[in-house]
């Protein structure tokens, strides 16, 4: 795949660096930087996720990292989320101070810019420099959707309107209102926001782009959404950054956290295991949330592994975690990977990120969905009435008796049993889809060329 003018080529990557955004983009840099060696990759953020980032990952000698300002005043108390305005708000500029570092550096000038498609200043950065630019888009392929036609949905929708479904727009009557992020039924001054401003203006500077790179599996997309955003973008390419493949264990490897070792014991009782984690989201569950998912868990009587964040440990109920030690672990990390890809688990309970989502599917386990933002309503909704892999909690909010209702669904009823084979069923198409003659393959072949070339 190697080019003779891939000496030539210097690639600059932004990264969105929060929430789920980052190791998407890494992992594609990775990807290209070993497909076309010769070629220089400069990635560019903000010094605290290049740190984590460089410190820790296995990096290609053909990349290198350089930092650009987070925005954030020196002294502020920061609000939840005000990390993404502060940074957003530095501008092109900015972005143009990392390029010029790469270009000083490497001596060599800038030839295309890869970047996070929520990264929009980084579009006037490529048109200063007249290079391609090459937006890629993290969130559920046909949120994209959602973002081109926000005028009409507005025309059309309220907030109250839950449960009105979108058959107005080309092939996504099966989402509903209460499926959207919350921004795109937002008008007037409530519209004054960094990134929801920036995601308002993807419908007209994403059909200016070389290609759109979406982080998903065509062979799962809504055929009739395909047909339409195809007819508004010049080209588009199915590039997953998900790690969908198994990981292969040596036997010698270290059980830190002890998830494994627990697995087994439930395996060899013949037991179903219910694995909960909300992942990266920056959205963390409310205590009221919190306690009855705690409550449901106990009183239900099923082993299970809860993936909880240490600082919202103290919201449990008094005692909790000591009462149910014999059948459960509350931890703030584990290896999801490796627990989903364990025989032994029955359901997945989850906020519906894309990632955990399709890690999920992929290892043929069925989920119970509580959304919360962004994209989180979307995907849980094509899961439940597309793919029919799971269910959407009662109210779409954690309650007791919400939560056994459905636990009891999918780990003893007849439904949880079609839930199950259908999860399986999408497992093997996962794996085709991911496989050498699926789409993704060829059309990371392309997008090899198109920075190689441009």
């Amino acid at each position: 795949m190697s080019n003779s003018n891939e000496n030539k080529k210097h690639i600059a990557v932004f990264p969105f660096p929060f929430s789920s955004h980052l190791l998407p983009l890494l992992t594609l840099t990775i990807n290209l930087a070993h497909e076309s060696p010769n070629s220089h990759f400069s990635f560019i953020s903000t010094q605290k996720t290049n740190q984590t980032l460089f410190s820790k990952t296995n990096i290609p000698k053909n990349i290198k990292h350089y930092n650009v300002s987070d925005g954030i005043p020196k002294g502020d108390e920061l609000l939840p989320g005000s990390e993404v305005t502060f940074y957003l708000q530095t501008g092109p500029e900015n972005f143009q101070n990392g390029i010029d570092l790469a270009v000083a550096e490497s001596k060599k000038p800038i030839t295309c810019i890869i970047a996070d498609a929520f990264v929009t200043p980084t579009f006037d950065v490529a048109k200063t420099l007249n290079v391609p630019w090459i937006p890629v888009w993290i969130p559920m392929s046909c949120s994209l959707s959602v973002h081109f036609h926000g005028d009409i949905i507005r025309a059309h929708c309220s907030v109250n309107d839950v449960n009105r479904t979108l058959d107005f727009l080309p092939g996504l009557s099966v989402l509903r209102v209460e499926d959207l992020p919350h921004d795109i039924l937002m008008t007037g001054t409530e519209k004054e926001n960094v990134l929801t401003r920036a995601l308002d203006s993807l419908s007209k500077i994403l059909p200016e782009a070389k290609t759109v790179v979406v982080s998903f599996f065509e062979e799962l997309d809504l055929p009739l959404f395909v047909e339409d955003i195809r007819t508004k973008l010049k080209s588009m390419l199915y590039v997953p950054l998900f790690n969908l493949k198994p990981k292969t264990t040596p036997q010698n490897e270290i059980d830190e956290s002890g998830c494994i070792s627990f697995l087994e014991v439930q395996k060899a009782k013949s037991l179903q295991v219910v694995y909960v984690s909300f992942g990266t989201t920056v959205v963390e569950p409310p205590e009221h949330e919190i306690v009855a998912l705690a409550e449901a868990l106990e009183e239900y009587g099923f082993p299970f592994i809860w993936s909880l964040k240490e600082n919202l440990r103290n919201l449990l109920p008094n005692g909790f975690v000591e009462r149910t030690s014999t059948r459960g672990k509350v931890l703030g990390w584990v290896p999801q990977s490796r627990i989903l890809g364990h025989g032994s688990i029955g359901a997945f309970v989850s906020q519906g990120g894309c990632n955990s989502m399709l890690e999920g599917i992929s290892n043929g386990v069925p989920m119970i969905f509580r959304p919360y933002f962004a994209d989180q309503g979307i995907n849980a909704r094509l899961a439940v009435d597309v793919w029919e892999v799971g269910v959407i909690i009662e109210g779409r909010v954690f309650s007791k008796n919400g939560l056994l209702k459905s636990l009891d669904l999918i780990l003893v009823q007849q439904e949880g049993k079609r839930f199950r084979e259908n999860a399986l069923k999408m497992k093997k198409i996962l794996e085709e889809a991911n496989g050498p003659k699926g789409r993704a393959t060829h059309d990371f072949k392309k997008l090899v060329e198109l920075v190689s070339s441009s």
